[in-house]
């Protein structure tokens, strides 16, 4: 009995050893063991912007093998709603394009899938437009394009940006007469006017540890409320005209500084071509430091790149996010569709560096604040609207206003967001 056992013994001893020196699972270039590599990931991308995605697409391919068939389609409106519909059905994307502030009410929605990636990828983008791809602290894509305010000047009548907010209104309060302004920003628009109120002390929504909180609502903060009283003084003296207020704001605008009656604007990269357009001479600049020393903290909008939650190839399609937001293929895709990569690296590049608005935009965004992804975010742009025309009308003053808007906010929000 005892030398059946032993026999027993050793015969288990030999099959362990072979076992031990077989031939291993394949791994793949993540280092994870994956003997599924596709033949194919579908990519959604922007319309228009597939010529950025080429090169991308073709150097992917020839290092890994693998196919990469993408279509256009239209990012802000579209995407989302074909992702809902295309996701579950099993003919949707591997890979998708959107702007960040869908994301929170993507990933509530089960959507997109968490991203797990090594920090020395997140540490080649700037830390907001990272910020930007968070959701409860949680990563869900890598940032690919950022566009914030920055401010416009006609060289005709401005050499160089001011360096302060106090140089701006200086020269407003000289220039500004006989139909002609020195400065105009749409500043009853939520969007514009948080530049001056975040870079005095306010906030939408606090953050806690990459967390939005919902509950913590600092609009009408003391430094919100100086935000707005700056705000207040160039309606109250008379530099800006009563036109900008209110939809068409914007557009009244853009026609008064393309007509070359304004020498500068707060406005977006989106707006340049229209005013090259129109033989206006223009230079470049981030937004000129506030009163109190602090940057116009802008709104930035960042498109990311995401991995949807029904892609049976996950792993892959990460890695191929990570390969069209490296440095190279970030500014190939700049130098082809003009979209601004938020790669540190790249800031100081000559391709952007010797574009004005371009660099303008790079430096800004350093400034800059993600735009809040969460859903909430929907009950503020109304009741801050309301209110910030109130101010600029002179119809209340900004105490009484903001506290109004943070009360219709957070109504909203319980009603809306339970």
């Amino acid at each position: 009995m005892k030398r059946f056992f032993s026999i027993f013994m050793i015969i288990l001893l030999v099959l362990g050893v072979l076992s031990a020196c077989g031939p291993k699972e394949k791994e793949n270039t993540n280092g994870t063991a994956d003997s599924k590599k596709p033949e194919k990931l579908i990519v959604w991308e922007d319309t228009k912007k597939g010529v950025g995605l080429k090169p991308a697409v073709q150097s992917f391919e020839e290092k890994y093998g693998i196919k990469i068939e993408f279509k256009e389609i239209e990012m802000a409106k579209k995407m989302r709603d074909q992702l809902r519909l295309d996701g579950p059905a099993g003919t949707g994307p591997d890979v998708v394009t959107l702007p960040h502030d869908q994301i929170g009410q993507v990933v509530t929605e089960g959507l997109i899938a968490e991203l797990k990636v090594d920090e020395s990828i997140l540490d080649t983008f700037t830390e907001s437009s990272v910020l930007a791809q968070k959701y409860d602290g949680k990563l869900y894509g890598l940032p690919k394009a950022t566009e914030t305010p920055i401010f416009i000047y006609n060289k005709e009548f401005m050499k160089e940006a001011p360096k302060t907010m106090d140089g701006v209104y200086s020269f407003a309060k000289g220039f500004t007469k006989d139909g002609k302004y020195g400065f105009l920003a749409i500043l009853d628009n939520y969007y514009f006017s948080h530049g001056f109120i975040g870079g005095m002390g306010g906030y939408v929504f606090k953050e806690n540890d990459g967390a939005l909180d919902r509950d913590d609502v600092g609009l009408n903060n003391d430094g919100a409320v100086k935000g707005a009283e700056y705000i207040q003084k160039w309606y109250k003296e008379g530099l800006f005209p009563k036109g900008i207020i209110g939809e068409n704001g914007g557009s009244a605008m853009d026609g008064l500084f393309n007509e070359g009656k304004v020498a500068s604007v707060m406005n977006g990269p989106w707006a340049v071509q229209g005013m090259k357009d129109a033989g206006i001479e223009i230079g470049a600049a981030p937004m000129p430091s506030l009163p109190n020393g602090e940057p116009v903290k802008t709104f930035m909008g960042v498109k990311g790149w995401h991995v949807s939650a029904f892609s049976k190839n996950q792993e892959w399609a990460t890695k191929f996010v990570e390969h069209i937001t490296n440095e190279e293929n970030a500014k190939k895709r700049f130098e082809l569709t003009s979209e601004i990569p938020p790669v540190k690296s790249l800031i100081e590049d000559p391709v952007i560096k010797e574009n004005d608005v371009a660099y303008a935009v790079a430096e800004q965004s350093q400034n800059a604040l993600p735009m809040p992804n969460i859903p909430e975010m929907a009950e503020v742009w109304k009741p801050m609207a309301d209110s910030l025309q109130t101010i600029v009308t002179g119809k209340a003053e900004p105490k009484a206003a903001l506290d109004s808007a943070v009360k219709g906010i957070k109504t909203n929000i319980k009603t809306n967001h339970k």
